[in-house]
Formats: structure tokens, C-alpha cells, sequence
């Protein structure tokens, strides 16, 4: 899969074209890759990021840190834009890698995420935490060896009931009237964004959680 991807975007930007490496920060939309998880609850994260970079009116298919990235000025501070290619379980290896490279703390990398334990269309914005059972976060976690990094949950809605099982759930596309509730938070989620880039944490949370 990674192979695919490389061959396909890889030559889309030659290192003379490619943007100073000044980020201030990076922002991560956590999903898997591959046709046959677009658009799933997992992938809340990339969906998420998808509309950010419209906004920004960034191109998010440079390939680097086994990622695809994209160059971003919001608000005056030009950010990361970053979707890990490696599979949700290992998404701690790009954006560790990513921070390393660019000499930024984890507090200047804020993550963007499912969380099933959120109503469709609900956001929580923290600044630290457990990994609340989710992979993604479990792997950055594990990999960087801090919580301390911004993060903002997306709602997909927990499972029909306790023994429904669990991957099945995540996995699956959500039905139309919660793909419209989740939709219906992109703004939200970007003006959290918008936020926490700015350095006001407790704003983004007093406003949007």
C-alpha cells in the first residue's frame, strides 16, 4: 500500500518546489489509507484534515514521513499538515518522526481523531490525556513518550450495543443522518484549530466542548 502511494504522489513535488521547512506546527488527522476505509468512522481524522486543507486551500499529497503532507498558513502560522499512511495502529511513527524532524514539541503537534465515545458530531478539545482505548492515540503515545500534546476528539457515536463488535464498528461507514452530524462539525473543529494555534487552549475548550 505505502509502495502505491509513493509511486503515485511521490514525484508531485521536487525537492527545489518543495516549501521552507519553518513550521511552527504540526496538525495530524489520524486514519487509515486505501479506498475501502474512506469515509469510515476511523477515519473521522482525515476527513477532518480534508477540509481543513480546503480551507487553507493546501494540497496535502507531498510524501514524507510516511505520511502525506501538505504546507498550510492559518492565521498568519504556517503549519504541517500531515495524514499518516501507516495504518491507524502505527500512526505514532509518522508524526514522531515528523516533530524530530522538524524540532517541534509534541505540545506543538495537535491531533485530530474518532472517538466513539462522543455523540455523532460532538467535539472535545484537550490538551493531555490517556489514550481512552483508541490505537492511533495509543501508538503516539507509546512512540513519543508524552501526553502532552493538543488533541481534538470528533464523535462518531458509540456501538448499537456492549457486544457489537468493536473494529466491525469503527470500521464501518456511519449512516447517512450521523455522516451529516459529523460533517455538520468541520467548521467547529477548524475554529478549535483555530484556537489552539492561536495559544488559547481554555477558549477552544470553553467554546466548542
Amino acid at each position: 500500500m505505502f509502495g502505491k502511494i509513493k509511486e503515485k504522489f511521490g514525484s508531485l513535488y521536487p525537492p527545489a518546489h518543495r516549501p521552507p521547512a519553518n513550521y511552527e506546527f504540526i496538525v495530524a488527522g489520524l486514519g487509515n489509507p486505501g479506498r475501502e476505509y474512506e469515509q469510515t468512522r476511523h477515519n473521522a481524522g482525515f476527513i477532518a484534515l480534508d477540509y481543513i486543507a480546503q480551507q487553507c486551500g493546501a494540497d496535502v499529497r507531498r510524501l514524507k514521513f510516511k505520511s502525506l503532507c501538505g504546507d498550510a498558513v492559518i492565521d498568519g502560522r504556517r503549519v504541517l499538515l500531515l495524514k499518516p499512511q501507516t495504518f491507524m495502529n502505527s500512526s505514532g511513527e509518522a508524526i514522531r518522526d515528523a516533530a524530530a524532524f522538524y524540532k517541534l514539541p509534541m505540545e506543538k503537534v495537535i491531533v485530530l481523531y474518532d472517538d466513539i465515545s462522543l455523540p455523532p458530531g460532538k467535539i472535545r478539545v484537550r490538551c493531555k490525556g490517556s489514550d481512552g482505548g483508541h490505537n492511533g492515540i495509543k501508538s503516539i503515545l507509546y512512540l513519543t513518550g508524552t501526553d502532552a500534546f493538543p488533541r481534538v476528539k470528533i464523535g462518531t457515536g458509540q456501538k448499537p450495543r456492549p457486544d457489537y463488535d468493536l473494529v466491525s464498528w469503527v470500521l464501518a461507514r456511519p449512516s447517512e443522518a450521523d455522516r451529516k452530524l459529523i460533517a455538520g462539525a468541520l467548521p467547529d473543529i477548524f475554529g478549535a484549530l483555530r484556537e489552539l494555534l492561536s495559544g488559547n487552549a481554555a477558549e477552544a475548550m470553553n467554546k466548542y466542548n
